[in-house]
């Protein structure tokens, strides 16, 4: 559940903080996409991890920029925006993946994000199979839910993501700059899409394929909504989400039929979340609203 969660929780956390400043992130896929590739391409040409994910996540945030871009500057309408970024980034991904690695596909010897092995958990029934070897990149995403809401909630910088996103022409009068608020959150939330995307290919899998990804930036947008537009929420369902895909994966050992059911879950409880079935969850009140400043 938590390997599966894991891409979701980094890309609900940015979306969040893409829509609290009042800019819809419907690209989520196509940033973890991008995480993806240039991530595994970076630590197969260099050798390195640690460079893999910093390209990730300068890609992920690259393809934000271009959405922040014509969202904010333009003024373009931020699903169709968003839209095409996710068919931008699956273009560019898959000609540069069948140019660069033909149809052998990613060697198998590209570093991959290590896992932490927590030695005092050795021999604990349950939690040491659970948590004493876990991924780094898993580590970093639990972590990230509590730092988010601290910064949304506690910090200046959130309050001023929070005003812009509910009421911009109000925090522009008090000093507020609009624009660079909501420069500054959606491209953060590509660099946290992407760094998503790059666990997925040299964290978890270790190799890619084209759109990989496989609708799970729409899925992290579905999380969005089900939590509230709050980091806890948004990890709730993230996991939500993980547990029904883990349980797919293992139910072929018990029934293929209900595996191929399971594998449909996550997709009908996004169509739920978008469909407001579940509650009536109420977004900021300037989400998805260009700002022109008078």
């Amino acid at each position: 559940m938590l390997r599966y969660a894991t891409p979701l929780i980094f890309a609900a956390l940015g979306g969040m903080f893409s829509e609290r400043s009042g800019v819809v992130n419907i690209g989520l896929e196509g940033m973890m996409l991008m995480g993806a590739f240039f991530g595994i391409l970076a630590a197969d040409k260099l050798d390195s991890w640690v460079l893999g994910l910093l390209i990730a996540i300068l890609a992920g945030g690259a393809a934000a920029l271009l959405h922040a871009v014509w969202s904010i500057h333009f003024r373009a309408d931020q699903i169709i925006s968003g839209f095409a970024v996710n068919v931008l980034a699956a273009g560019l991904t898959g000609y540069l993946f069948i140019d660069i690695y033909g149809q052998e596909g990613t060697p198998s010897d590209i570093p991959s994000i290590p896992n932490i092995h927590l030695a005092f958990l050795d021999g604990v029934p349950f939690l040491g199979d659970i948590f004493g070897n876990l991924n780094l990149m898993i580590w970093l995403a639990l972590i990230l839910v509590p730092v988010s809401w601290f910064v949304l909630f506690r910090t200046p910088l959130g309050l001023r993501i929070r005003a812009v996103g509910e009421h911009p022409r109000a925090a522009d009068t008090v000093g507020i700059d609009v624009y660079k608020i909501r420069y500054g959150a959606v491209v953060a939330s590509g660099m946290l899409a992407a760094a998503g995307g790059a666990f997925l290919s040299i964290g978890f899998v270790n190799s890619f394929t084209e759109g990989m990804t496989s609708g799970r930036g729409y899925i992290a947008l579905a999380a969005v909504i089900f939590g509230n537009w709050r980091p806890y929420g948004a990890f709730a369902a993230c996991l939500l989400f993980g547990f029904s895909s883990a349980l797919a994966d293992r139910l072929p050992e018990y029934s293929d039929s209900a595996a191929v059911l399971f594998q449909a879950l996550p997709y009908v409880l996004t169509l739920i979340a978008v469909a407001g079935v579940i509650g009536r969850s109420i977004p900021p009140a300037a989400d998805g609203k260009p700002y022109k400043k008078q």
